[in-house]
């Protein structure tokens, strides 16, 4: 879990929840588990073809940020499904009002149910 530390950029509360969030990725990964992806190869299936190091790179992040947390469920090889947090699921409103944006302002934005 994410304890607090020196602000990366600025005490800025956007610039702060870009340094977490703010790349191609990361809400993408969020997107997923929120559509009931949990292992590693239901994420890289994805449509949007994340490559794998950075998929690995991304949810890393998240577990160390506290948002998502892993669990094994094969003990040989080892292999891990992810789950949001609590701290993760408070994510669903800001992604509700991102999908809103998109479906009222950019054209041909398709909503994946849930």
């Amino acid at each position: 879990m994410m304890t607090s530390q020196p602000f990366e950029r600025s005490p800025c509360p956007i610039a702060n929840v870009l340094d977490l969030f703010g790349d191609k990725w990361t809400l993408l990964v969020v997107r997923d588990l929120l559509l009931d992806k949990t292992r590693y190869g239901e994420f890289a299936q994805s449509k949007e073809a994340i490559p794998t190091n950075i998929l690995s790179d991304r949810l890393k992040k998240l577990e160390q940020a506290g948002v998502v947390e892993k669990k094994a469920y094969c003990d040989k090889p080892l292999r891990f499904e992810y789950e949001l947090t609590g701290k993760g699921r408070e994510l669903v409103p800001v992604l509700d009002a991102m999908v809103d944006w998109a479906k009222k302002h950019v054209p041909g934005s398709t909503v994946f149910p849930r």
